[in-house]
């Protein structure tokens, strides 16, 4: 016979029988915390082979509950467990070595408290499921506050690549003559006044708005407050 020895298995591929809830919530996500900052399980679970790969437990279905919570938690840090595979040559060897330690467990057990400590298996799921709940809805909040996070820069990202709008001082001075023309055309000026503009600005740039009313006939002060106003809607 082969010397015994663990080995890892992707906790993904094991199944067990025992509900998780029968085991308290709180000293799960205890075990699966302890498990994620110590690298392993410090007690390999038992199982066997029940498929091409896949396996069933035989023995600690508590530490593989605290192992899938790790995976939950962390998927990367927890995806394998420690296990001994029981195989052809040795499956009777080895439950009977486990049927002892139980055995010796539940002794252990008995003796240690004179009157059994009887609970109440609804309470007790019901406190476990409480406490999933809770713990999941922590992730959530997490993930939450993270994405975003996440979305709160994408947008600052894509605002500060929007060209900001150009104040139209500026743009009677600088902005291309076509399109200067386009949307002096849409803020409602004539086209022999868009034309005066066009003209005063190549010779020399305006200095101010009062300037500007210096300078091009026909543009009254009205008529100024107005293209001021609608400016950055026709931008």
């Amino acid at each position: 016979m082969k010397k015994l020895s663990t080995s890892l298995v992707a906790v993904k591929k094991i199944t067990s029988a025992v509900p998780r809830s029968n085991f308290a919530e709180p000293d799960l996500e205890k075990l699966a915390r302890l498990i994620l900052d110590s690298g392993g399980l410090i007690n390999p679970i038992i199982v066997r082979r029940n498929g091409m790969d896949a396996y069933e437990i035989v023995d600690g279905d508590f530490e593989y509950y605290a192992a899938a919570r790790a995976k939950e938690i962390e998927p990367l840090k927890g995806e394998t467990i420690g296990a001994f595979i029981l195989e052809a040559e040795n499956e009777e060897i080895l439950l009977e070595q486990l049927a002892i330690l139980r055995k010796t467990a539940i002794t252990e057990n008995q003796s240690a408290s004179e009157v059994p400590q009887q609970s109440s298996s609804f309470e007790q799921r019901l406190t476990n499921i409480e406490t999933r709940l809770e713990n999941r809805i922590n992730e959530l909040k997490a993930e939450y506050t993270r994405e975003k996070q996440a979305l709160i820069e994408r947008v600052k990202d894509v605002e500060s690549r929007i060209p900001k709008p150009v104040p139209l001082l500026e743009a009677l001075n600088t902005q291309d003559k076509f399109k200067l023309a386009t949307n002096l055309k849409n803020a409602g000026l004539k086209p022999q006044i868009i034309e005066k503009i066009i003209k005063e600005r190549d010779l020399e740039p305006f200095a101010s708005f009062e300037n500007v009313l210096e300078r091009i006939k026909g543009l009254g002060d009205k008529t100024m407050i107005k293209l001021i106003d609608k400016w950055q809607k026709y931008l």
